[in-house]
C-alpha cells in the first residue's frame, strides 16, 4: 500500500507543480496587464519592477491554489481511470476511497498551509505592496511624471517635453492642468518654461518648482450674464512653487469612497481587535445620533410630556391656543425643523452606511482566511471524483470542467461578497456561499464514483420517454 500511496502522491504533485506554475504565469500576467498604467513608460529598473511584481504575487494565490487542486485533481485521477490503472486498484481490492487517502492527508496539510500564507504572508505582502505603490514616486519623483504626455499626478495633469539630470528631476517645456474640485473639468493652466522636482523619502510631498510662466484661469461668475466681462485671469510668475500629496495616489480599493481600506494587510488577530473596536464605534456614533435628533426635535425624556398632560390638560389641536400669526410662524419653525432633521438623517444614514460597509469588509476579510483553506479541500473532492467518473486526463475535457466549476465558484463567491459589503446579506454568508453551493455537488460526485454509478444516469432520464413511447406505439404481436 505504501508502494500506491507514493505512486498517487508522486503523480499528483507533478501535475499539481505542472499546472500550478503554469497558472500563477497567467495571473502575473494577468497582474502586469492591470498595473501597465504604472509601469510602462516610467524608467522603472529591472530591480523595482521585480520588487513591484514580487509584492503584487501573494494576492494572486487565493485564486490559484484552488484552481490547480481542482485541475491537478481531474487529471490525475482521469488518467488513472483511462489507462485503467483504477480498474486495476479495485479489482486488487483498493477502493476510490482508500486511493485518495494519501492525497487527502496531502491536502488537509495543504489548506493549513494555505490559511497561515493567507493569515500571515498576504495581508504583510499588501501592506508592502501598498505602500510601495506609493513611494515609487517619493523614492523617484520623475517616475511619476512621462515625457510627451499628461500624467496624472494627485490633483494635477502634468505634460513635460523632456526631463534630465540624474534622477530626471529636471523638467523643460511644463504645462498643468489643475482638477477642479467640482469634478466640472480643467479651469486653470499653468505653463513654465523649465522647473525641478523636490522630494524627500520621508516625506509624502512632491515639490515642483516651476520657473518662468505664465498663469491662466477661467472665472466663473455666479450671474450667467457676467461671463463676458470675467472671460479669464492671467499672470507671470518667476517662481512658482507646488506641493502634491502623494499619500492620496494608487489608492488600493477604486470602489470605496472615504473610508481607508485597511482590512487586506490585517491577520485574524488584527482583524478581531479591529472588529471590536469599530462595533463599540458604530454603536456609540449611533446612541449620540439618535439622542442628538431627540434634543433637536424636542422629543422629552422619563415621559415628561404624559406627566405635563396630567398636572395641565391639554386640548388636542394645541395651535387653537394660538392667534393666526403665531399659528403660521410655528408651521414656518416645524417646516424648517422637519428639513433640516430630515437632511441631517439623510447624511447621517449615508456615513452609517458606510462605516457598516467597512465593517462587513474587515467580517469578510476575517472569513476569507478560512474560505481559501477549505476550498482547497472542497477542489479536492470534487476534482478527484470527477476524474474517476468521467475518464479523461491530459489537458482537453478536465480543462473545460475545471474552468466551468472554478467560474462558478468564484462568481458565487464574487456575488456573495459584493450584497454582503452592502448589508443585503450577512457577511458569513456573503463568504461561505460559494462553499455551501458547491459542497453538496462535492458529496455528490463522491458517492458515484466510489459506487462506480456514472456522471449522469441516462436510464432514468431516458425511463419515462421510453414508456411513453410504448404506449404510443404498442408492439403488435
Amino acid at each position: 500500500m505504501k508502494i500506491l500511496d507514493k505512486y498517487l502522491l508522486k503523480t499528483f504533485l507533478t501535475t499539481f507543480t505542472t499546472v500550478f506554475v503554469i497558472l500563477f504565469f497567467i495571473f502575473i500576467l494577468q497582474t502586469i496587464w492591470l498595473f501597465i498604467s504604472e509601469l510602462a513608460g516610467k524608467d522603472l529598473d529591472f530591480p523595482m519592477i521585480i520588487k513591484f511584481l514580487a509584492f503584487s504575487m501573494p494576492r494572486i494565490i487565493p485564486l490559484v491554489l484552488p484552481l490547480s487542486v481542482l485541475l491537478a485533481s481531474i487529471m490525475t485521477f482521469g488518467d488513472l481511470s483511462e489507462n485503467y490503472e483504477l480498474a486495476a486498484m479495485k479489482s486488487a481490492g483498493v477502493s476510490l476511497k482508500r486511493a485518495m487517502q494519501s492525497l487527502t492527508v496531502f491536502i488537509l496539510l495543504l489548506s493549513i498551509i494555505a490559511f497561515f500564507f493567507s493569515n500571515n504572508v498576504i495581508p504583510f505582502a499588501e501592506y508592502k505592496f501598498i505602500n510601495f505603490r506609493k513611494n515609487i514616486a517619493q523614492a523617484k519623483p520623475a517616475l511619476a511624471i512621462t515625457e510627451g504626455q499628461f500624467s496624472d499626478v494627485g490633483f494635477y495633469n502634468i505634460k513635460v517635453n523632456k526631463k534630465s539630470g540624474e534622477n530626471g528631476n529636471t523638467l523643460t517645456g511644463i504645462t498643468i492642468h489643475k482638477k477642479s474640485n467640482f469634478g466640472d473639468g480643467s479651469k486653470t493652466v499653468i505653463k513654465a518654461k523649465d522647473g525641478l522636482l523636490i522630494s524627500n523619502e520621508k516625506s509624502s510631498i512632491l515639490q515642483l518648482v516651476l520657473n518662468n510662466g505664465y498663469y491662466y484661469e477661467d472665472i466663473t461668475p455666479k450671474k450667467y450674464e457676467d461671463r463676458s466681462k470675467m472671460p479669464f485671469a492671467k499672470s507671470t510668475f518667476k517662481k512658482y512653487i507646488i506641493n502634491i500629496d502623494l499619500s492620496k495616489l494608487n489608492k488600493t480599493d477604486t470602489n470605496d469612497e472615504s473610508i481607508a481600506n485597511t482590512n487586506t494587510m490585517l491577520n485574524v488577530s488584527e482583524l478581531n481587535y479591529t472588529l471590536d473596536s469599530l462595533h463599540k464605534t458604530f454603536k456609540t456614533d449611533v446612541i449620540s445620533f439618535s439622542e442628538n435628533i431627540n434634543q433637536r426635535i424636542g422629543i422629552p425624556k422619563d415621559n415628561k410630556l404624559q406627566s405635563a398632560k396630567k398636572n395641565k390638560k391639554l386640548p388636542d389641536n394645541i395651535l387653537s391656543l394660538y392667534t393666526n400669526d403665531k399659528k403660521i410662524k410655528i408651521l414656518d419653525i416645524a417646516i424648517s425643523n422637519l428639513a433640516s432633521t430630515k437632511y441631517s438623517i439623510d447624511a447621517s444614514n449615508t456615513e452609517f452606511r458606510l462605516k457598516q460597509k467597512n465593517i462587513n469588509n474587515h467580517i469578510l476579510a476575517f472569513y476569507d482566511k478560512f474560505v481559501i483553506a477549505f476550498a482547497c479541500f472542497l477542489m479536492f473532492f470534487i476534482g478527484a471524483p470527477l476524474g474517476a467518473i468521467i475518464r479523461k486526463g491530459g489537458l482537453g475535457l478536465p480543462i473545460i470542467f475545471a474552468v466551468l466549476i472554478f467560474i462558478t465558484f468564484h462568481f458565487i463567491n464574487t456575488f456573495g461578497k459584493r450584497i454582503s459589503q452592502e448589508n443585503s446579506l450577512s457577511p458569513f454568508m456573503g463568504a461561505w456561499m460559494s462553499s455551501f453551493i458547491l459542497t453538496p455537488l462535492a458529496v455528490l460526485l463522491s458517492y458515484r464514483a466510489t459506487n462506480d454509478i456514472g456522471l449522469i444516469n441516462m436510464d432514468v432520464i431516458l425511463a419515462p420517454f421510453q414508456k411513453l413511447v410504448k404506449k404510443l406505439f404498442p408492439s403488435q404481436k
